[in-house]
């Protein structure tokens, strides 16, 4: 019903991924697998809404306080994690990372600390060192195939007075963590009892296999926290711009607001950004379907290639994302080295997972957001780069 095998050739579209991955990776010519947005084209109900409103071809200002949008959020809400939203609560914004920043200057100051789980987003990293706030890293540790938080550690980090927000990655980019119930019940208490003030980036919520469940944060947040989220990475058209959250207190959604209106003068929305996620949420949901299907697919092909290749890997697919976060510490090969042969001997741009903190070293995350037949390129250029470098005389 739906065709995703079928390549489409972005060059030539200003794209990110592919017309300037020699912007990170030094070479234009290279096999792109890098930022996480997709190679497939949007739902054809969007596409179609899309050209239906070109075709009216006046392009004046905006509103996204209308029933149509925040009706729309609340039906996606309620039928695909059962949860009842109050359409008051919500809040819109340019992008994700723009509410995330702007919160991080309403809630906090200079100097104080801003905790995320580690490795994480490289964004939030740029995002929290922008404002001049402090990074308090909380590792995750893996254990039997599962990524885990050490408790004692944060609760102490919590307790710092220091630390004003918990930035928190649901699910978990990049190692694809989905949070448990108990988990965020566990990370509400604390925060709570620390007066730590949440922002729950939800962005990968449509994006989880198999029996997890994606947990919105509304569902266990107590007081002081701001969801926030988009259909970009679902529906793959973050180049339209648009975001929302839901705000715990409406005095934090009109300072919110106050400031995207008069201060940053960014009261109207792109009307095409409201209608993409207005007919996503309507009527998209057979087309995610079959990505699901697609993207697990995908994940299964991953993990049967490498773990044939490398057994000693044992790679298994994520919990959600398409991104592949590859742990190849077992390998003993040098992340620069492999990186080096990837580029220049492969022709592949793979991200390194340094790219995500120190915990990241001796990772890759791999984009499996695309035909099979570009992951099959892809997989057999990473295999041949990690056993030349295996092969490579030691000095």
């Amino acid at each position: 019903m739906f065709d995703f095998d079928t390549p489409i050739d972005r060059h030539g579209t200003w794209c990110t991924q592919w017309d300037y991955v020699a912007d990170r990776f030094g070479r234009a010519d290279l096999l792109p697998f890098t930022i996480s947005d997709m190679d497939f084209a949007t739902a054809p109900c969007i596409v179609d809404a899309l050209h239906q409103r070109t075709q009216h071809g006046v392009f004046g200002y905006s509103r996204w306080q209308q029933q149509d949008f925040l009706g729309a959020i609340a039906h996606w809400y309620e039928t695909r994690f059962n949860s009842r939203i109050k359409t008051e609560d919500l809040i819109y914004g340019p992008s994700v990372i723009y509410m995330v920043a702007q919160f991080i200057r309403q809630w906090s100051q200079p100097g104080d600390g801003v905790l995320t789980f580690t490795p994480a987003y490289d964004a939030f990293y740029k995002t929290i060192s922008g404002n001049q706030r402090k990074i308090i890293s909380s590792p995750l540790h893996k254990k039997n195939n599962q990524w885990l938080m050490d408790e004692s550690l944060l609760e102490s980090q919590l307790a710092d007075p220091a630390c004003k927000i918990l930035l928190l990655c649901s699910p978990h980019n990049p190692t694809g963590k989905v949070w448990t119930a108990a988990e965020l019940n566990t990370l509400a208490q604390l925060c709570e009892r620390h007066h730590v003030k949440v922002i729950s980036d939800e962005i990968h919520m449509d994006m989880v296999w198999g029996n997890n469940r994606h947990i919105p944060w509304c569902e266990v947040g107590s007081k002081d926290w701001v969801l926030v989220t988009s259909g970009s990475k679902t529906f793959n058209i973050p180049a339209l711009t648009g975001a929302y959250g839901l705000v715990s207190h409406a005095e934090d959604g009109a300072n919110y607001l106050q400031q995207l209106k008069n201060t940053d003068g960014l009261s109207s929305p792109s009307v095409l950004a409201v209608l993409a996620h207005i007919t996503a949420y309507r009527q998209g949901e057979s087309w995610l379907e079959a990505l699901h299907h697609y993207l697990e697919r995908n994940l299964d092909y991953v993990a049967q290639r490498l773990n044939q290749a490398f057994p000693e890997i044992n790679w298994q697919p994520p919990q959600s994302t398409y991104l592949a976060w590859i742990d190849i510490k077992a390998l003993n090969i040098n992340d620069d080295t492999l990186q080096n042969a990837l580029i220049n001997r492969q022709g592949v741009a793979i991200m390194p997972g340094a790219t995500y903190g120190p915990e990241g070293q001796g990772f890759l995350r791999l984009n499996v957001g695309c035909p099979r037949i570009k992951l099959e390129q892809g997989l057999d250029k990473l295999i041949a780069g990690i056993h030349a470098v295996r092969e490579m005389p030691l000095r």
